[in-house]
Protein backbone atom coordinates (compact mmCIF):
# COMPACT_ATOMS: atom_id res chain seq x y z
CA UNK A 1 0.00 0.00 0.00
CA UNK A 2 1.47 3.30 -1.24
CA UNK A 3 1.73 6.09 1.46
CA UNK A 4 3.48 8.87 -0.41
CA UNK A 5 1.45 10.92 -3.18
CA UNK A 6 2.75 10.43 -7.11
CA UNK A 7 2.45 13.96 -9.02
CA UNK A 8 3.28 14.21 -12.88
CA UNK A 9 4.87 16.59 -15.36
CA UNK A 10 3.68 16.50 -19.20
CA UNK A 11 4.12 18.75 -21.92
CA UNK A 12 5.54 19.27 -25.43
CA UNK A 13 9.39 20.21 -26.10
CA UNK A 14 9.54 24.17 -25.11
CA UNK A 15 6.91 24.01 -21.78
CA UNK A 16 9.35 24.88 -19.49
CA UNK A 17 8.68 21.31 -17.46
CA UNK A 18 12.13 21.59 -16.42
CA UNK A 19 11.59 24.92 -14.50
CA UNK A 20 8.14 23.68 -13.59
CA UNK A 21 9.60 20.63 -11.60
CA UNK A 22 12.22 22.52 -9.58
CA UNK A 23 9.24 25.14 -8.41
CA UNK A 24 6.83 22.12 -7.67
CA UNK A 25 10.13 20.59 -5.74
CA UNK A 26 10.27 23.65 -3.61
CA UNK A 27 6.77 24.06 -2.95
CA UNK A 28 6.11 20.84 -1.84
CA UNK A 29 9.52 20.82 0.47
CA UNK A 30 8.59 23.94 2.18
CA UNK A 31 4.90 22.34 3.06
CA UNK A 32 7.19 19.65 4.69
CA UNK A 33 6.77 16.67 1.88
CA UNK A 34 9.97 14.68 1.02
CA UNK A 35 10.25 14.59 -2.84
CA UNK A 36 12.29 12.23 -4.90
CA UNK A 37 12.75 13.91 -8.38
CA UNK A 38 12.36 11.00 -11.22
CA UNK A 39 11.82 11.04 -14.82
CA UNK A 40 10.35 8.84 -18.00
CA UNK A 41 12.13 7.51 -20.05
CA UNK A 42 14.44 6.54 -16.76
CA UNK A 43 14.35 6.69 -13.77
CA UNK A 44 16.71 3.67 -12.91
CA UNK A 45 20.07 2.51 -14.04
CA UNK A 46 18.54 0.19 -16.53
CA UNK A 47 15.53 2.48 -17.62
CA UNK A 48 18.31 5.01 -18.25
CA UNK A 49 20.17 2.61 -20.47
CA UNK A 50 16.93 2.38 -22.44
CA UNK A 51 16.39 6.14 -22.79
CA UNK A 52 19.71 6.23 -24.17
CA UNK A 53 18.29 4.24 -26.65
CA UNK A 54 15.34 5.36 -27.26
CA UNK A 55 16.83 8.92 -27.71
CA UNK A 56 20.75 8.45 -28.98
CA UNK A 57 20.52 5.21 -30.93
CA UNK A 58 23.68 5.49 -33.03
CA UNK A 59 22.20 4.14 -36.12
CA UNK A 60 20.32 5.14 -39.32
CA UNK A 61 17.81 2.09 -38.79
CA UNK A 62 14.44 2.84 -39.26
CA UNK A 63 12.92 2.56 -35.43
CA UNK A 64 9.49 1.21 -35.69
CA UNK A 65 7.13 2.92 -33.76
CA UNK A 66 5.78 -0.04 -32.02
CA UNK A 67 9.48 -0.62 -31.26
CA UNK A 68 9.73 2.46 -29.72
CA UNK A 69 6.39 1.79 -27.30
CA UNK A 70 7.62 -0.97 -26.35
CA UNK A 71 11.02 0.04 -25.30
CA UNK A 72 9.14 2.74 -23.10
CA UNK A 73 7.02 0.42 -21.82
CA UNK A 74 9.68 -1.75 -20.71
CA UNK A 75 11.38 1.01 -19.17
CA UNK A 76 8.62 2.18 -17.24
CA UNK A 77 8.08 -0.82 -15.59
CA UNK A 78 11.45 -1.10 -14.27
CA UNK A 79 10.99 2.44 -13.14
CA UNK A 80 7.48 1.20 -11.13
CA UNK A 81 9.28 -1.74 -9.89
CA UNK A 82 12.51 -0.09 -8.46
CA UNK A 83 11.98 3.55 -8.05
CA UNK A 84 8.14 4.55 -7.70
CA UNK A 85 6.41 2.06 -5.48
CA UNK A 86 9.47 1.45 -3.28
CA UNK A 87 9.52 5.48 -2.66
CA UNK A 88 5.49 6.03 -2.56
CA UNK A 89 5.59 3.01 0.45
CA UNK A 90 8.33 4.59 2.18
CA UNK A 91 5.83 8.19 2.27
CA UNK A 92 8.11 10.15 0.27
CA UNK A 93 6.25 12.31 -3.04
CA UNK A 94 7.58 10.92 -6.37
CA UNK A 95 7.32 13.82 -9.13
CA UNK A 96 8.15 12.49 -12.37
CA UNK A 97 8.88 14.28 -15.86
CA UNK A 98 6.21 12.74 -17.74
CA UNK A 99 4.75 9.18 -17.54
CA UNK A 100 1.83 7.02 -18.79
CA UNK A 101 0.07 10.02 -20.37
CA UNK A 102 3.34 10.55 -22.47
CA UNK A 103 3.19 7.56 -24.07
CA UNK A 104 -0.61 8.55 -25.54
CA UNK A 105 0.56 11.54 -26.73
CA UNK A 106 3.65 10.82 -28.06
CA UNK A 107 3.24 7.40 -29.85
CA UNK A 108 -0.42 7.48 -29.44
CA UNK A 109 -1.22 10.95 -31.30
CA UNK A 110 2.32 11.26 -32.57
CA UNK A 111 3.38 8.39 -34.05
CA UNK A 112 -0.16 6.94 -34.43
CA UNK A 113 -0.69 4.01 -33.10
CA UNK A 114 -3.96 2.79 -32.00
CA UNK A 115 -5.09 3.78 -28.19
CA UNK A 116 -6.73 0.36 -27.85
CA UNK A 117 -3.10 -0.55 -28.22
CA UNK A 118 -1.63 1.32 -25.44
CA UNK A 119 -4.03 0.56 -23.41
CA UNK A 120 -3.71 -2.85 -23.25
CA UNK A 121 -0.05 -2.59 -22.37
CA UNK A 122 -0.72 0.34 -19.67
CA UNK A 123 -3.32 -2.38 -17.71
CA UNK A 124 -0.39 -4.84 -18.14
CA UNK A 125 2.74 -2.80 -17.06
CA UNK A 126 1.27 0.51 -14.93
CA UNK A 127 -2.05 -1.21 -13.43
CA UNK A 128 -3.19 1.13 -10.59
CA UNK A 129 -0.15 2.79 -10.37
CA UNK A 130 -1.11 6.13 -11.51
CA UNK A 131 -0.06 9.56 -10.68
CA UNK A 132 -2.42 11.36 -7.85
CA UNK A 133 -1.94 14.26 -10.02
CA UNK A 134 -1.10 15.42 -13.09
CA UNK A 135 0.06 19.03 -14.32
CA UNK A 136 -0.18 19.55 -18.13
CA UNK A 137 2.01 23.01 -19.41
CA UNK A 138 0.14 23.43 -22.75
CA UNK A 139 1.32 25.32 -25.25
CA UNK A 140 1.05 25.82 -28.93
CA UNK A 141 3.42 23.50 -30.66
CA UNK A 142 5.26 26.54 -32.66
CA UNK A 143 5.27 28.41 -29.47
CA UNK A 144 6.95 25.68 -27.77
CA UNK A 145 9.63 24.64 -30.59
CA UNK A 146 10.96 28.59 -30.89
CA UNK A 147 11.38 28.46 -27.05
CA UNK A 148 13.45 25.21 -27.30
CA UNK A 149 15.44 26.14 -30.03
CA UNK A 150 16.73 29.06 -28.01
CA UNK A 151 18.55 26.53 -25.56
CA UNK A 152 20.92 25.74 -28.35
CA UNK A 153 21.18 22.11 -27.25
CA UNK A 154 21.59 19.19 -29.36
CA UNK A 155 17.81 17.83 -30.44
CA UNK A 156 17.50 13.95 -29.12
CA UNK A 157 15.72 11.48 -32.02
CA UNK A 158 12.22 12.45 -31.06
CA UNK A 159 12.90 16.35 -30.69
CA UNK A 160 14.01 16.26 -34.09
CA UNK A 161 10.22 15.25 -35.38
CA UNK A 162 8.51 17.80 -37.74
CA UNK A 163 6.09 20.84 -36.47
CA UNK A 164 2.99 18.68 -37.65
CA UNK A 165 3.97 15.63 -35.19
CA UNK A 166 3.88 18.17 -32.24
CA UNK A 167 0.51 19.59 -33.21
CA UNK A 168 -1.01 15.96 -32.86
CA UNK A 169 1.01 15.10 -29.39
CA UNK A 170 -0.31 18.31 -28.17
CA UNK A 171 -3.90 17.38 -29.05
CA UNK A 172 -3.43 14.40 -27.78
CA UNK A 173 -2.49 15.43 -24.32
CA UNK A 174 -5.62 17.77 -24.68
CA UNK A 175 -7.72 14.77 -25.26
CA UNK A 176 -6.70 12.77 -22.22
CA UNK A 177 -7.03 16.18 -19.97
CA UNK A 178 -10.65 16.09 -20.80
CA UNK A 179 -11.03 12.62 -19.90
CA UNK A 180 -9.83 12.61 -16.80
CA UNK A 181 -10.13 16.60 -15.59
CA UNK A 182 -9.67 15.80 -11.86
CA UNK A 183 -6.28 14.28 -12.53
CA UNK A 184 -5.05 16.51 -15.16
CA UNK A 185 -4.72 19.85 -14.50
CA UNK A 186 -3.99 22.15 -17.73
CA UNK A 187 -1.79 25.03 -17.12
CA UNK A 188 -1.41 27.75 -19.80
CA UNK A 189 2.50 27.46 -20.25
CA UNK A 190 2.33 30.57 -22.63
CA UNK A 191 2.40 32.72 -20.34
CA UNK A 192 5.00 34.15 -18.39
CA UNK A 193 7.54 32.61 -15.54
CA UNK A 194 5.02 34.12 -13.28
CA UNK A 195 1.86 33.23 -14.37
CA UNK A 196 2.74 29.78 -14.74
CA UNK A 197 4.16 29.51 -10.78
CA UNK A 198 1.60 30.93 -10.42
CA UNK A 199 -1.08 28.58 -12.23
CA UNK A 200 0.73 25.33 -10.55
CA UNK A 201 0.87 26.95 -6.72
CA UNK A 202 -3.09 27.56 -7.12
CA UNK A 203 -3.49 23.60 -8.71
CA UNK A 204 -0.87 22.32 -5.68
CA UNK A 205 -2.49 24.60 -2.87
CA UNK A 206 -5.81 22.55 -3.72
CA UNK A 207 -4.59 19.47 -4.32
CA UNK A 208 -2.73 19.75 -0.56
CA UNK A 209 -6.11 20.64 0.71
CA UNK A 210 -7.96 17.93 -0.73
CA UNK A 211 -5.11 14.98 -0.80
Amino acid sequence: MRKGKFITVEGTEGAGKSTALKFIQDFLEQNGKQIVLTREPGGTPFAEEVRNLLLHAKTTEKIEPETELLLMFAGRVQHIAQCILPTLQTGKWIVSDRYIDASYAYQGGGRGISHHYIHKLDRLAVGHIYPDLTLLLDIPADLGMQRAEKRGVQKDRIEQERMDFFVRVRQAYLDRAKQDPNRIKIIDASKSLADVETQIHQVLTEFLVNK
